[in-house]
């Protein structure tokens, strides 16, 4: 049976960081790469990738929005699950971060493990390795990435605020 190539976390960040880059058009794939903390082989497959599953255009350079929302609110949580690991120090992610962090009191917070980060909770693995790394640059992709968490392994309150974040950010970033 021939691999479907489907949609790796790698790609769901390079989907969110161009949610946020709408007001650029002429984004290059070595951009992202370096702003991602991935290789530009992995940017170009991963937009192929994009595209196969309906979340680009033809072209790779528009994102379906609507098909972005449905898949974060929907089916991440499937494709990409997550656990609360152990106590750490780190980033906070999920109902921890903004924009949720507001919104959620809890007495469990949640990190990406970081040995510079200054919030001990459990740990929450990243969507992608790099992923703290890129959000650390950019907290417009950290919220988002957070949201994804909150989609992750959020209860139903959490997922369901999550989800209305979700909604309005893709369709804002339009």
């Amino acid at each position: 049976m021939r691999n479907s190539g489907g949609v790796k976390p790698q790609d769901i960040l390079i989907l969110l960081k161009l949610s946020i880059w709408k007001d650029r058009p002429d984004w290059k794939g070595i951009e992202l790469a370096r702003d991602l903390g991935l290789s530009a082989f992995e940017v170009s497959v991963g937009l192929d990738r994009c595209r196969k599953s309906g979340l680009l255009d033809v072209t790779k350079r528009h994102l379906m929005r609507s098909a972005l929302e449905e898949f974060l609110i929907h089916g991440v949580k499937y494709a990409f699950p997550a656990e609360p690991g152990s106590l750490c120090r780190g980033i906070p992610t999920a109902h921890s971060a903004p924009p949720l962090a507001g919104k959620i009191v809890s007495d469990e917070p949640y990190v990406w493990p970081d040995d510079e980060g200054r919030v001990r909770g459990q740990s929450i693995e990243p969507l992608y390795p790099s992923a703290p790394e890129a959000a650390k640059k950019d907290p417009k992709l950290h919220e988002l990435l957070a949201l994804v968490d909150a989609m992750r392994v959020g209860r139903a309150r959490e997922k369901k605020l999550a989800a209305q974040e979700i909604e309005k950010r893709i369709k804002e970033a339009a």
